[in-house]
């Protein structure tokens, strides 16, 4: 008998795992409709305190700087000091939200596997123990499974190499020579707060920005979130969101761009030992320094913001992948398994998105939960 097997199974209708934007809002539909936190359903988290994803930002991400943060349902997110960081802000208005609603999220609770389980039910597997779950809610995110790209030479380079899970702020980098990799928002951001205080700076991409100017509507929001949808509905990896709509071209990004900071070069075929490496003539022209067949970019420090991937390993038991590497969701619910459903997953996974989807997750279970409890026709 192994270790999981003689600590105590609890049983419950639903197991919310992850209490971030997604799961809190399930959590508070699942209130909102008639369960009891703590005795018909449970939230489990693995971080130390409230916040989700937002209690790792870095320091210099203000409160100001934040897009689109919509407010939990229930509770409006008011007053908040705009010169803050995000990660305080954020997560002193989630620990109001779990208290004030009586969410009782158990922390720190890291779930190990989902499995199938006696009587029809799903086997959560934690670090405290098990639970027998009528339904799962997964809320994980993708905060916990960055995205490192592997290029040759990668581990002979002597500078340091960090994701943006990692980073600690501008100041980090001051007087160094710094590659930043990746076109999406965390890359330009980083970049254009390290120019500041670098010796010198390098944008590096593997496809050319897209930047989107004018006007982004209600129109424009649906038709984006629309093409993700359609990735995860045929079981394909979900992109973000933010992949699909381009880079808001602020006044921030407009004065990057003609003060040169945003500069993008093409994707380094190699790292060397000093820096980065472009082999075939594809590299900076004017920039480096020449080598036979090509250029080299000195540095100090590579940067990766080069995103996410779902975390959502532990539900590998069950088997809903599809073959294109993803899970299909018909709308949150799982393809291959009606009893879960993944919230802040792909086209869920802005903080409007998750708030909507914790509410349909919650309308589904509820249905489906209902169902099982008739009894049968003889």
């Amino acid at each position: 008998m192994n270790e999981f097997e003689v600590r105590r199974v609890r049983d419950v209708d639903v197991v919310v795992v992850g209490a971030g934007q997604a799961g809190l809002s399930a959590a508070y539909h699942l209130r909102r409709v008639g369960y009891e936190p703590g005795r018909d359903f449970v939230v489990l988290d693995h971080a130390p305190r409230p916040g989700g994803a937002w209690q790792f930002r870095w320091p210099s991400l203000t409160y100001g700087k934040v897009h689109g943060m919509h407010a939990l349902p229930g509770m409006e997110l008011t007053g908040a000091d705009p010169g803050r960081p995000s990660a305080e802000v954020i997560g002193a208005y989630f620990a109001r939200y779990e208290e004030g609603f009586a969410l009782r999220v158990r922390r720190p609770v890291r779930v190990t596997a989902v499995r199938d389980g006696e009587g029809g039910r799903l086997c959560v597997e934690t670090s405290e123990g098990g639970y027998a779950a009528r339904a799962l809610i997964n809320a994980t995110g993708t905060w916990d499974r960055p995205f490192w790209p592997r290029y040759p030479g990668q581990e002979t380079f002597r500078g340091r190499q960090l994701h943006t899970a990692d980073y600690p702020g501008p100041e980090a980098f001051a007087g160094l020579r710094v590659v930043v990799v990746g076109g999406g928002a965390s890359g330009t951001q980083h970049l254009m707060e390290i120019a500041e205080v670098a010796a010198e700076t390098t944008w590096v991409t593997r496809r050319e920005p897209v930047y989107r100017e004018g006007p982004f509507g209600e129109a424009e929001g649906r038709a984006a979130v629309a093409l993700v949808e359609e990735r995860v509905r045929r079981g394909l990896p979900p992109r973000s969101v933010v992949s699909v709509t381009g880079l808001p071209v602020t006044a921030a990004i407009q004065d990057a761009r003609e003060r040169g900071i945003l500069d993008r070069l093409p994707m380094f075929d190699r790292i060397t030992p000093t820096g980065v490496a472009w082999d075939r003539g594809a590299g900076p022209a004017g920039r480096g320094r020449d080598l036979e067949g090509g250029r080299t970019v000195e540095a100090d420090v590579i940067l990766w913001a080069t995103g996410f991937r779902a975390a959502v390993d532990h539900l590998a038991p069950l088997r809903l992948r599809e073959p294109g590497g993803g899970i299909a969701l018909d709308g949150t619910r799982a393809v291959r398994d009606e009893r879960v459903h993944l919230v802040g997953y792909g086209p869920s996974a802005s903080t409007i998105g998750a708030n909507r989807a914790g509410r349909a997750a919650v309308r589904d279970i509820r249905r489906l939960l209902e169902h099982e409890s008739e009894p049968a026709v003889v």
